[in-house]
C-alpha cells in the first residue's frame, strides 16, 4: 500500500490528517520540530521513509506577518523541503515533486484563496487567472507553480478561512476576544466560507483512498476545497458567539458591541490587499466529488456548529458585563 508522509503534523490540517490514520494506512507524521521545512539538516530526518504519498499541509500561514517576514514565507511556502530521488541532499520543493513523478507517487499540497486578488464579483473557480497581491499569496502561488512544472502526479487543494479545534485560527481567536473584551471591531467587507480543518482532512483521506483504487483513473490537478456558501467575518462572529453561549462558554462581549469596519481601517502592514471576495467555487472539483459520493461540500454554517461543539472550552454560566 505504501507509506504516507505528513509534514506539519501539528498544524490545523496536519493534526486532523494524523487522526485519519485507519483509512489512510501507514502514516509517518512529522511535526515541525521533527522536520523544519526551512532547515536543510532537519529535512534529512525524512530520508528513510520514501513515501508513496506525500501530504504536505506544512506552511507559513501568518498572512499579515508575511509582509515583513518575506524570506521565511517564501522559504516555507515556495521552497518547501524536498525528500526525493536519492534522498541525499537538500533540494528545492520542486525537486520533491520530481521525485513523486519518478516514483509514481502522489503529492498532495495545500494552497489558498490568497492566490486570487479578491476583486472578482462572485466566487473564484479553478481556471480563473491568479493574481496574488500579498507576500503570503505570492509565496503560495510560487509553490503551486513549482509543483505543476515538475510533476503531473499532484493534487493542489486550495482552501479558505480555515478554522478548527486545533492550532491558531480566527474562530478560536474571536472566542477568546469575546471573553476578554467589552467591544470588538470586525471586518465587514470580506466575503468567504469558513472551512474546518477536519473537513479538509476528511476529503483528503477520501481522495487518497480513491487514488489507491486500481479501477479508476485518478484525476490529478488543482482543485478548490472549501465549505459551501458564504458569509462575512462580521456576520460570522455573532453566529459563533451564539453557538458558544449554547455550550456555556463565558462571554463578556455583547453582540451590540461588535462594530463593523472596512478592511482599509484594519491595521494591516503595507501592501496588504483589500480582498472583497474570497469564495472558492468548484468548477473542476465536481467530477471527483461525485466519485466520492458527494454533490457538494457541506455548508460552512453546519460545519461551524460541529467545530464549536468540539472545542475544549471552559463551561460555566455566561457573564455579560
Amino acid at each position: 500500500m505504501g507509506r504516507i508522509l505528513i509534514t506539519g503534523s501539528n498544524g490545523q490540517v496536519g493534526f486532523k490528517l494524523k487522526r485519519s490514520r485507519p483509512p489512510l494506512g501507514e502514516v509517518i507524521a512529522l511535526a515541525r520540530r521533527e522536520m523544519e521545512p526551512s532547515d536543510r539538516a532537519s529535512v534529512q530526518s525524512a530520508n528513510l521513509y520514501q513515501p508513496a504519498i506525500i501530504a504536505s499541509p506544512a506552511a507559513y500561514a501568518a498572512v499579515d506577518k508575511a509582509e515583513t517576514e518575506v524570506e521565511l514565507a517564501i522559504s516555507v511556502n515556495a521552497q518547501a523541503p524536498a525528500v526525493m530521488a536519492e534522498w541525499v541532499e537538500w533540494v528545492e520543493w520542486a525537486e520533491w515533486a520530481e521525485w513523486a513523478e519518478q516514483h509514481d507517487a502522489l503529492l498532495t499540497h495545500y494552497s489558498t484563496d490568497y492566490v486570487f486578488d479578491g476583486n472578482k464579483e462572485g466566487a473564484s473557480c479553478e481556471n480563473d487567472a491568479t493574481s496574488p497581491q500579498s507576500v503570503y499569496g505570492r509565496s503560495k502561488w510560487e509553490g503551486e507553480e513549482a509543483i505543476r512544472a515538475r510533476t503531473s502526479h499532484h493534487l493542489i487543494l486550495r482552501t479558505s478561512w480555515v478554522v478548527g479545534t486545533h492550532g491558531g485560527n480566527f474562530l478560536k481567536t474571536i472566542l477568546r476576544l469575546t471573553h476578554e473584551r467589552g467591544s470588538l471591531n470586525v471586518v465587514a467587507d470580506q466575503i468567504g466560507a469558513p472551512t474546518p480543518a477536519a473537513l479538509i482532512a476528511d476529503i483528503t483521506a477520501q481522495l487518497i483512498s480513491h487514488y489507491r483504487l486500481p479501477i479508476h483513473k485518478f484525476e490529478y490537478g488543482t482543485y478548490h476545497l472549501a465549505a459551501s456558501g458564504e458569509t462575512r467575518w462580521f456576520d460570522y462572529v455573532p453566529f459563533a458567539m451564539y453557538l458558544a453561549e449554547q455550550q456555556r462558554y463565558p462571554l463578556r462581549l455583547l453582540p451590540s458591541a461588535i462594530r463593523p469596519i472596512p478592511t482599509s481601517a484594519y491595521p494591516l502592514p503595507p501592501l496588504q490587499p483589500t480582498r472583497d471576495w474570497t469564495v472558492l467555487n468548484y468548477l473542476g472539483t465536481s467530477a471527483w466529488l461525485c466519485r466520492l459520493g458527494r454533490k457538494v461540500l457541506p455548508m460552512w454554517l453546519h460545519n461551524s456548529i460541529n467545530e464549536i461543539e468540539k472545542l475544549d472550552m471552559k463551561r460555566k454560566e455566561p457573564t455579560h458585563h
